[in-house]
């Protein structure tokens, strides 16, 4: 099996590459690009990479994912988000492979009050969930074979993430305030990285149709939980001495330039009769903070 990888310097394109390497067969065999590597905007990189390489699956990890900035960088976002992906999944309709396409929960609107599933009504409210729709569509339209997971709230010991932010305050702070009215469940990218490696196989096992899924943590919490969980685990496992007072807001004490989804729950059952199983992200955060320790 091989396997391009595009965003290879992400949370998710740095956890895949990790549980490659931790695969026992030798039968799996990856390309990972940063944006260094290949820029996926550019038809004619793409197209050569992909044609030399000749992939069985192509896993498109490569977003531009700065919500805010996005609001301002419109052309940015959909070049990588729409244009990038379009360029992605038509070489890889051109040699017959497949693509698994990661998108989010930010192409619904966040209004409803039950777990979205793959086939509710989208409705982004924002220039990122605009332009990762419109990815989500190119994706669809140029490759039958295709997977597009969207997930949410991704955290890992990679990067930049909410836990690695709340654990950085809370070394120098005593008392925080972080939103309570938005709620999502929590998805550790090292998880992901294993639901998309289980993808490649249910496709090359034939086990797995082409479509739209979710994949995102197996509990739902507000931001404020989330922070709670993170201090809790982090005083725990010694990296923090003191849990700061954590004050809970609503979302417009804390304005931001992209509206967030108040709702972003999804359903992730539909990967189940597949053996993938939503994150346990409380178990994995305890990972990554032992990982973060160390």
């Amino acid at each position: 099996m091989k396997i391009l990888l595009t965003g290879a310097n992400g949370q998710v394109g740095r956890c895949f590459q990790d549980v490659i390497a931790q695969q026992q067969s030798s039968k799996i065999v990856l390309k990972a690009c940063s944006s260094a590597d290949l820029d996926i905007t550019d038809k004619a990189s793409v197209e050569s990479v992909v044609l030399d390489f000749k992939p069985d699956f192509i896993v498109n990890a490569a977003a531009y994912t700065a919500v805010d900035k996005a609001e301002a960088e419109i052309e940015q976002a959909y070049a990588v988000n729409e244009l990038g992906v379009k360029n992605l999944a038509e070489a890889s309709n051109a040699i017959g492979s497949a693509i698994i396409h990661i998108s989010t929960d930010y192409v619904f609107d966040g209004n409803e009050t039950a777990p979205y599933q793959p086939t509710d009504a989208v409705n982004p409210q924002g220039v990122y969930g605009k332009s990762k729709l419109a990815g989500e569509l190119a994706c669809i339209d140029a490759n039958k074979k295709h997977v597009i997971l969207r997930t949410a709230w991704v955290f890992s010991e990679y990067g930049n993430n909410f836990v690695k932010t709340m654990i950085k305050l809370a070394q120098t702070r005593d008392k925080l305030s972080v939103v309570a009215d938005q709620y999502g469940c929590p998805t550790y990218a090292g998880d992901i990285a294993n639901a998309i490696l289980s993808i490649c196989v249910g496709y090359t096992n034939s086990s797995i149709e082409y479509g739209v899924y979710h994949y995102s943590g197996d509990l739902p919490t507000s931001w404020h939980g989330f922070a709670r969980a993170i201090f809790d685990d982090a005083k725990n496992i010694g990296v923090i001495d003191n849990v700061p007072e954590v004050r809970a807001i609503n979302t417009d004490e804390y304005p931001l330039p992209a509206k967030r989804p108040t709702y972003s729950v999804m359903d992730s059952s539909a990967l189940l009769p597949m053996n993938i199983s939503p994150s346990d992200w409380r178990t994995s955060l305890s990972k990554v903070i032992n990982l973060l320790k160390n």
